[in-house]
């Protein structure tokens, strides 16, 4: 099917609006303060809505309708751990990170452990994202590629260039604008789509709720050899229980908000703490009402293709086709001219926001955190702001190429993979701020003792499989419980060891002043 051109006009609006704020905000970028920060002056309302925008992918877009679409609403119990994050966050560690008037996550490390912690932490987190911006670019454009019958390949580079360009050129500025109009399509897109069903079914809004209820759709069972099982709540590490699935989004959405770059850049990118803690409650307040129509979206779509079966449908539901491709064959079918290039431009904004935010941070980490701190000290500012455009373009590169060489893989096997390298990459570093934030113990030699440890940890848990003692730990919980590890070994090794004197002042909860 080609777009009608209503579509075309409507997805070429969306690109020259992106791209015409790239060279808007490139003006202002005179000093790497403005490029990372924005001279530190956003208000609240669009860091909030930034933040929302960063967190939700290409991924997310197609992967939280189609789950509910095939499964149940299990996993957006995921989602309860975001209100609980963003609290500890706004109450606990934005002052201390504003206070310290840091431009990287992990100077704050250095100031707190060492030079050699601050550096595992940069290392982690450049790999930990140029990978994961790889498979969200591969995956963004296999959409496109589907939807206009463009070679992937060309799509992979297209995209790639576009989101890269506004991004090297117009900083945190276009980052942060352009993530607001982005969150603002797709939260739209998601909402269009719904309508669109609920106007199509004979019996509206209310069929949606009676079918899905009949079915089991809304329950927070799992889906198991094509059978819907009741939700269990008990303790496990080797099934996939609501309980531990809560534990889990809590782990995630902490890692986020409290140890991630591209959050903690846009605390820091604020005018003052009370407009940090706003953003986050902006967040709160617009994340959860989009995930939950994401998820709403998902289960209207099983609804409506149960009302008009489709071929496509039915092997997205029996496992024949990957359940991602229900979104698309939607969005191709089923809605009418200028809306389908609204909803296809949702789908760009999801995976554009992402990127978008993750490689000014890979440019800001790398300038910070390395080339400044340890490869070229003492250089002019402007210095430091060209290499800050260079390496945003070389990480850009590097994107466009790891992304083309996932030509031909499954999406499964992609996504398996993009765990396995986040659980290794990441593995601890949430419980490595917790040590330094909620503690007064420990400098870089127990912190070592604990990454160490972690990472051992953390590769035996996803190759556990391949070692004759399998304890059948679920994939989801190896992140979660690697912090935990890290947390534990760090404090006690470091009671153990003799105390080395350090000035803590703002750098924990226990030893913040009052202004």
């Amino acid at each position: 099917m080609k777009l009608a051109f209503l579509d075309i006009l409507v997805l070429g609006f969306y690109m020259l609006a992106m791209v015409s704020m790239g060279f808007y905000f490139s003006k202002k970028n005179k000093n790497t303060e403005e490029y990372f920060l924005g001279g530190r002056r956003f208000g609240g309302w669009a860091i909030g809505l930034s933040m929302m925008g960063t967190a939700i992918s290409s991924i997310t877009f197609l992967a939280m309708p189609a789950d509910a679409f095939k499964t149940t609403w299990i996993r957006y119990i995921t989602y309860g751990g975001l209100p609980i994050a963003v609290f500890i966050a706004a109450v606990y560690i934005v002052p201390i990170f504003r206070r310290l008037n840091i431009t990287s996550a992990y100077e704050y490390l250095e100031d707190r452990f060492g030079p050699s912690i601050r550096i595992y932490g940069s290392i982690t987190y450049l790999l930990a994202q140029l990978s994961r911006i790889s498979i969200v670019l591969y995956l963004l454009a296999v959409l496109l590629s589907e939807i206009t019958n463009i070679e992937l390949s060309h799509c992979i580079v297209i995209m790639g260039l576009f989101v890269g360009l506004y991004t090297v050129i117009g900083g945190i500025d276009a980052v942060i604008w352009t993530d607001v109009f982005q969150t603002i399509v797709l939260s739209l897109g998601s909402i269009i789509g719904l309508w669109i069903i609920v106007d199509a079914l004979p019996g509206g809004f209310m069929q949606i709720i009676d079918v899905a209820q009949a079915h089991n759709k809304f329950s927070l069972g799992d889906l198991e050899n094509g059978v819907i099982q009741p939700s269990q709540w008990h303790l496990s590490l080797s099934e996939k229980t609501a309980t531990m699935i809560l534990f889990a989004g809590i782990s995630f959405f902490l890692t986020e908000y409290v140890s991630s770059q591209h959050m903690i850049q846009r605390y820091c990118a604020t005018k003052n703490v009370a407009e940090a803690r706003k953003g986050l409650i902006v967040n709160v307040c617009i994340s959860i009402p989009v995930w939950t129509f994401f998820m709403l979206f998902g289960t209207a779509l099983y609804v409506f293709f149960v009302q008009f079966p489709s071929v496509e449908a039915t092997e997205a539901l029996d496992g024949t086709r990957n359940a991602e491709h229900v979104v698309p064959h939607f969005i191709l079918n089923h809605l009418p001219a200028g809306l389908t290039g609204l909803l296809l431009a949702a789908a760009l904004a999801a995976g554009m926001s992402s990127l978008d935010s993750s490689i000014n941070a890979i440019s800001t980490v790398s300038i910070v955190d390395l080339y400044k701190r340890h490869i070229k000290k003492g250089q002019s500012d402007h210095h430091y702001l060209i290499a800050a455009k260079t390496i945003a373009s070389i990480a850009t590169l590097i994107m466009i190429f790891a992304a083309y060489k996932l030509i031909g893989i499954e999406t499964t096997t992609i996504q398996h993979t993009a765990f396995i390298i986040s659980s290794i990459l990441t593995g601890g570093i949430l419980g490595l701020f917790v040590l330094g934030l909620l503690t007064t113990v420990g400098d870089a030699r127990s912190v070592w003792v604990g990454i160490v440890f972690t990472m051992a940890f953390t590769w035996w848990a996803v190759f556990q499989h391949k070692l004759p003692i399998d304890f059948s730990l679920n994939y989801y919980y190896i992140g979660m419980i690697g912090n935990f590890l890290m947390f534990v070994l760090g404090f006690f090794v470091a009671l153990l060891l003799p105390r080395r004197t350090r000035d803590l002042n703002n750098k924990t909860v226990w030893t913040m002043r009052s202004e």
